[in-house]
């Protein structure tokens, strides 16, 4: 079993996923255009990290 799985996925040049780590329950935000990307905690409207569980 892979430690992270993507879970929502939009876009073809732009794109933007959320993964989640199936040992933590944090979820991922991660973005690539063209050559530039990141991933960041994705957060809730409080600033809080989105745990999924």
């Amino acid at each position: 079993m892979s430690r992270f799985k993507k879970i929502y996925s939009q876009g073809t040049v732009d794109i933007m996923e959320i993964w989640v780590d199936t040992e933590t329950g944090v979820n991922y935000l991660f973005h690539r255009n063209g050559n530039a990307s990141g991933m960041t905690p994705l957060l809730d409207r409080d600033g809080k990290v989105v745990v999924t569980r």
